[in-house]
């Protein structure tokens, strides 16, 4: 198909006009886009579609920001089948709440946005000496995230509306002292136990398959005797560092970056400066400014009659609360950031130390400064930074040029599909190998053979049956690669002989599990007609949710759930391949009495858990009032077989 498109293009190209042009005419771009988008949904809320890229670009955009707070985070692990779908399952909760929080007319205000801000610890570490935010690091740090500030701050405005429809019912959750030492002591009750345990491998030696037993095992159990359908692959990677490598600098090129970025390699100037502030706010009257600014003119003019007074007239009048005790003292700071811009430029227009300026306005008010130290600018000298200018010169032109070598290598590994040489040698690429990769990527994975979209292009049917190369898919960030399968072997059946040994393992454990069952079935009967039978049991212990003593959890339920109101009880439990277990309840132990402190904190636990609960109940009810819905299938874990119930 490939080779009659490359060898066809006119024709093709004529084909694909007489088809799609008039199909345009009859149901219009608008007709295609509705289609297009229909199926693309994948959940739906109030009437509105959440669509497959809208799916991908958030659970990409969590990845991000994950990444971007714990480089060494594993991304593999997040850009799972399970965890996409927990992506979408927050997203429906987010527009089942932003729509409740609509129909309620819930919002939030400034006051409650700005305080929700300043509460975090992230945006709070970004603010300057005198308390303003550091809009150009907060820009930066957003941008990290691929958010804006407008978007951000949109996100926790809706955010914050929608907690508050969950919030009164999360809080709601009230319960008297009673009725939480009746839940608590119900779920935290001990009991008193004898348990027997029969294992499998104590009937091992009673069994001794024939090969005919084996071999019927064998083919009545295939499927576990399966090897599983194995690849062996080469693959090339364009990334960022593959790109750096091919760049070429001259020594003039580092003289040159370096000429023009010096001074950000080096530590700019610092001066220290203190001051005398006269408060006056922007809104105060006309009257009341001119009043701070002529007592900001007293102070200067008492300054500057007694050269050397500064950081005393400071202590006695300043009202900057939190320089006056140091005498006004600012500390360093550098021309750009630091300090109110008004103090910033005075600073910097100081000739030496012990200069003092005139009367200064801010927006706090009138500020006398006097410059008091000075570090000079450092700038390292090229052959200090060479190594490090080479770097990042390195990286700035390999960011540059990836993106047009990105085009030549989707382009090359689709126009000679056949072999991966051509465009490794083009662009200097190494071409790697693996063996044994299956559709799932293996534990311990990296780069693309991590990746589930670069796997499954490697199975795909194309790719299986023709050899080509697949397409190139995005493994990372600004990271590509392209693969093709060089040997491939089905899934078979591995030949009785290959796998003797694990059948007959696993037809001694099987059948030893059989035999520990009916032996515990056996027992369990006997010892509830006669319970005085039962002498040979271990010595008592008392198990609870809180202290199991290392019993099974379905063991432990059994016991728990059992009425031991008229002891003994019996209780047996199928533990499936582990055995069986009996075990005799004796009686209920009570639960000690917790200290004031911690059954206030137990209360307050309960409360919580209620809270939840609630919510949970109201977030159900809100789900189906809004028509939330999920329109791909769920994916979940893989949950081991349950043991059989108690008996």
């Amino acid at each position: 198909m490939f080779n009659f498109v490359r060898n066809n293009t006119k024709i093709m190209m004529v084909v694909l006009f007489l088809l799609v042009i008039p199909s345009f005419a009859l149901v219009g771009l608008d007709g295609y886009t509705s289609f297009n988008e229909r199926g693309n949904k994948v959940a739906r809320v109030d009437g509105k579609d959440i669509t497959q890229t809208e799916w991908d670009n958030v659970h990409r955009q969590e990845i991000e920001r994950v990444r971007a707070s714990n480089p060494n985070v594993d991304v593999a692990q997040l850009d799972t089948p399970a965890m996409k779908y927990a992506t979408l399952e927050r997203m429906v909760r987010d527009r089942v709440l932003a729509a409740a929080a609509n129909a309620e007319h819930l919002s939030a205000t400034d006051q409650r946005l700005a305080t929700e801000l300043q509460n975090d610890a992230s945006i709070a570490s970004l603010r300057k000496p005198d308390g303003t935010l550091d809009m150009e690091m907060y820009r930066q740090l957003l941008a990290r995230q691929g958010l804006t500030p407008e978007g951000f701050e949109a996100n926790v405005r809706a955010e914050l509306s929608a907690r508050q429809v969950l919030g009164t019912v999360m809080t709601s959750g009230v319960a008297s002292q009673a009725q939480s030492d009746v839940a608590l002591g119900a779920f935290l009750e001990q009991r008193e136990v004898q348990v027997a345990r029969f294992s499998p491998a104590d009937f091992a030696s009673k069994i001794n398959p024939t090969e005919a037993d084996l071999e019927g095992f064998y083919k009545a159990h295939a499927d576990r005797y399966q090897a599983p359908e194995a690849a062996s692959v080469e693959y090339i990677v364009l990334d960022l560092a593959s790109v750096k490598k091919a760049v070429a600098l001259s020594e003039q090129d580092l003289k040159t970056y370096y000429d023009q970025n010096a001074a950000s390699f080096g530590t700019k100037e610092e001066r220290r400066a203190s001051h005398i502030l006269v408060i006056a706010s922007r809104d105060a009257s006309a009257a009341d400014r001119e009043k701070a600014k002529a007592k900001a003119q007293e102070l200067l003019a008492e300054v500057r009659k007694t050269p050397g007074s500064f950081a005393a007239v400071a202590k006695r009048a300043s009202q900057d609360d939190m320089s006056a005790p140091s005498g006004g003292d600012l500390g360093f700071f550098q021309s750009d950031k630091g300090l109110d811009p008004a103090i910033n430029k005075a600073a910097f227009g100081l000739a030496k130390k012990g200069d003092v300026s005139d009367v200064v306005e801010s927006e706090f008010g009138y500020h006398i400064v006097e410059l008091t130290d000075i570090k000079p600018a450092v700038i390292p000298t090229f052959q200090e930074l060479r190594a490090k200018l080479e770097d990042q010169l390195r990286t700035e032109q390999a960011q540059r040029q990836f993106s047009e070598l990105a085009d030549t290598f989707t382009n090359g590994v689709f126009e000679q599909a056949d072999s991966l040489k051509p465009i490794a040698e083009k662009l200097k690429l190494p071409i790697q190998t693996a063996s044994n990769i299956a559709r799932t990527p293996a534990p311990g994975a990296s780069g693309p053979l991590a990746s589930p979209k670069f796997l499954s292009a490697l199975f795909s049917s194309e790719s299986l049956s023709k050899k080509r190369n697949t397409e190139a898919i995005e493994v990372g960030p600004n990271q590509l690669a392209a693969g093709r399968v060089t040997q491939y072997t089905a899934a078979h059946a591995r030949p009785f002989a290959e796998v003797k040994s694990e059948v007959q393992a696993r037809y001694i454990s099987v059948r030893g599990a059989e035999m520990a069952r009916k032996e515990g079935e056996a027992r369990l009967a006997a010892w509830r007609a006669q319970p005085a039978s039962a002498t040979t049991l271990p010595a008592p212990i008392v198990i609870s949710r809180e202290n199991p003593q290392e019993q099974p959890a379905v063991l432990l339920e059994a016991v728990l759930r059992a009425d031991a109101t008229k002891p003994p009880v019996f209780v047996g439990v199928d533990l499936g391949q582990a055995g069986y277990a009996v075990a005799r309840v004796n009686k209920i132990v009570p639960r000690a009495v917790s200290a004031a402190d911690a059954a206030a904190q137990e209360r307050l636990r309960y409360e919580q858990l209620w809270g939840s609960a609630e919510a949970k109940a109201y977030y159900d009810l809100l789900k189906t009032r809004f028509k939330g819905e999920i329109l791909v299938p769920a994916v979940t874990a893989g949950i081991p077989g349950a043991a059989r119930a108690p008996q």
